[in-house]
């Protein structure tokens, strides 16, 4: 065999080799075991509201909720929730725990019938029945927190406030709030 065809298979070969080696995909997490995506019931259980960790009856509120969410890393998520009540919040998941943040306007209502709005924020984790986390479970468990303004209805807040800060501090009601996957 001449040398020059000896160097040409040798370049057909080796052209023929390198062409068929391909590199593989990179490797991707997979997240979506902590996405939460579908409708649930959403319920915030008046019979166990506190202020100032003391309980008392607050009407309980059942509403429908989608909700979409995305992960491009595990615990950090991030998507938006619409409820059957007519709004729509963002919602993001911090180290497992997840949060909606929202504003209801004409929350509180003064004597002298004024109103202000209150910051609610719901947070609520993916749990067993025994309310021990568990990713990826249609139940998840939490609270509903609504915090009204500070000095609301005219009430200043107070420099000299007793230790307990009574005065001037915001209404504040937190209930227990769960979420159960309907579809």
């Amino acid at each position: 065999m001449h040398p020059s065809n000896a160097l040409v298979r040798a370049s057909l070969v080796a052209a023929t080799l390198l062409s068929g080696v391909r590199t593989a995909p990179l490797a991707q997490a997979d997240n979506s075991g902590y996405a939460i995506n579908g409708t649930y019931v959403a319920t915030s259980d008046g019979a166990f509201a506190t202020t100032d960790y003391a309980f008392h009856d607050e009407a309980t509120v059942t509403s429908t909720w989608t909700i979409t969410s995305t992960c491009p890393a595990a615990g950090h998520c991030s998507g938006l929730v619409s409820s059957d009540q007519g709004w729509s919040a963002p919602l993001r998941m911090e180290g497992n725990v997840w949060y909606v943040e929202r504003d209801i306007p004409n929350w509180e209502t003064c004597l002298d019938g004024s109103t202000l709005a209150g910051h609610q924020t719901f947070m609520f984790y993916p749990a067993n029945t025994n309310g021990v986390t568990q990713i990826g479970s249609p139940y998840l468990e939490g609270r509903d927190k609504t915090v009204g303004v500070r000095a609301a209805c005219g009430i200043p807040p107070v420099a000299d406030a007793p230790a307990s800060g009574s005065y001037g501090k915001p209404l504040t009601i937190v209930m227990p709030f769960r979420l159960d996957k309907i579809r």
